[in-house]
């Protein structure tokens, strides 16, 4: 990986993202109700205190929201060795990274998985099992290491009743997979709350939790107040509890992930360009301004379908951004019409940090997110050093942080 040969300076200190952030702020638990959490509203350098079920009252009519409707997998499995050891395994997403994980998740009878694995130097045998009772019989799966590569290990799935689906089998015999910073076991509620009332494709490995605060009641006051509603997918992978650990921004190298975007979501956005665009969480954020990339690199030659990383995370700082977005868009939608698709799929490597040039999206719905992160980074990048001002009143009002925590909504300066 090459640092990006440009004038931002990216040689700025990792720490200079760093903030006090107590064990005793992180919400280890959901609100009772969702829309009761917290609202911290910045705008224009000030800050105002509200609550979620009045978003609607600072959003203007007309304004589009665009929500991430990946769905979590439970993707922890646990496996006995005949030894009695336990191994972990942590599905991450298919082999085949040109392969849309919604579609992966309904094959049967076997496949190909990058996975996580814990305790390895126990796992001694070829095969590992693990079996569990169904209205079929009882449901037998079992793992084969194939190979490892630079993050991760290759394993093979096979398991009976061979008619059932993968989706089916990480539901029955996987575990919801929490953040690393909530310490505590699972609990059954755990199986909807963290999930979006509106998750639709499965794929991801973490919420996109910036959406766990809407509900029914909300989007009725978005309908009553023409505040349209639309939907990107971008399944999240365990890169993003990835801690940075180089020094500067620079030596940094961002996780890549699988982005589903229809040619219906893309001529709305071309429609909406002069509107508010609203995008409720980074996820959806990444999405949305990598289109922008994506269309750029379409409409100057260099992409290319088999490309493992469509959007790399160097590009808005090393490519010629001159065309405007809607040109960028109408280029994707161009691309699909030639090539008889109807959805945009391609991988993401977008970093957004200070020195980012906003293309399409002008507010941010968001959680809080942890020091020293890509995600604090692109808090910065949207509302400049005020980022330390929001998250230092968030701080001083008793405001919860991280996936079970409280939110904000960000308008872009």
């Amino acid at each position: 990986m090459e640092p990006p040969a440009i004038s931002n300076d990216f040689s700025i200190p990792v720490k200079e993202f760093d903030y006090p952030l107590p064990q005793d702020r992180i919400a280890t638990f959901p609100k009772e109700q969702r829309d009761s959490s917290k609202l911290l509203v910045y705008r224009d350098g000030s800050i105002e205190d509200s609550i979620y079920h009045r978003i609607d009252e600072f959003l203007v009519p007309g304004s589009l929201l665009v929500f991430n409707n990946t769905r979590v997998v439970q993707a922890r499995l646990h496996f006995k060795t005949s030894t009695g050891a336990t191994i972990e395994i942590f599905c991450l997403e298919p082999h085949d990274k040109h392969v849309e994980v919604n579609q992966a998740m309904q094959v049967t009878g076997s496949l190909k998985w990058k996975c996580l694995v814990g305790e390895l130097r126990k796992w001694k045998e070829e095969w590992i099992s693990l079996e569990m009772p169904g209205s079929e019989g009882n449901i037998v799966l079992s793992a084969k290491l194939l190979s490892r590569e630079s993050d991760a290990f290759v394993i093979e799935f096979a398991w009976t009743p061979a008619a059932l689906t993968f989706a089916e089998i990480l539901e029955r015999a996987g575990k919801i997979p929490l953040p690393p910073y909530i310490k505590r076991e699972l609990s059954e509620e755990d199986k909807t709350r963290y999930q979006t009332i509106y998750a639709e494709h499965e794929g991801s490995v973490a919420a996109p939790t910036a959406g766990l605060h809407y509900t029914p009641e909300i989007f009725a006051r978005f309908r009553e107040k023409s505040i349209e509603v639309d939907y990107v997918t971008l399944h999240i992978g365990a890169g993003t509890f990835k801690p940075i650990k180089t020094e500067t921004v620079a030596e940094h190298e961002m996780h890549s992930e699988q982005l589903v975007v229809e040619k219906a979501f893309i001529e709305k956005l071309i429609a909406s360009i002069d509107r508010e665009i609203v995008a409720v969480g980074t996820t959806s954020l990444r999405t949305i301004e990598s289109l922008y990339w994506l269309g750029l690199r379409i409409h100057q030659g260099l992409f290319r379908a088999e490309d493992e990383v469509g959007v790399r995370q160097w590009d808005p700082y090393q490519l010629d951004s001159s065309i405007s977005a809607k040109a960028a868009l109408e280029a994707i939608v161009l691309f699909l019409k030639n090539s008889g698709q109807e959805t945009m799929l391609c991988r993401t490597q977008l970093l957004i940090v200070p020195g980012y040039e906003w293309k399409i999206v002008n507010v941010l719905a968001t959680n809080f997110h942890q020091p020293k992160s890509t995600l604090i980074m692109l808090v910065a990048a949207f509302i400049g050093d005020d980022w330390r001002m929001v998250y230092n009143h968030a701080l001083e009002r008793n405001y919860r942080f991280l996936s079970y925590g409280d939110g904000s909504l960000l308008f872009r300066k």
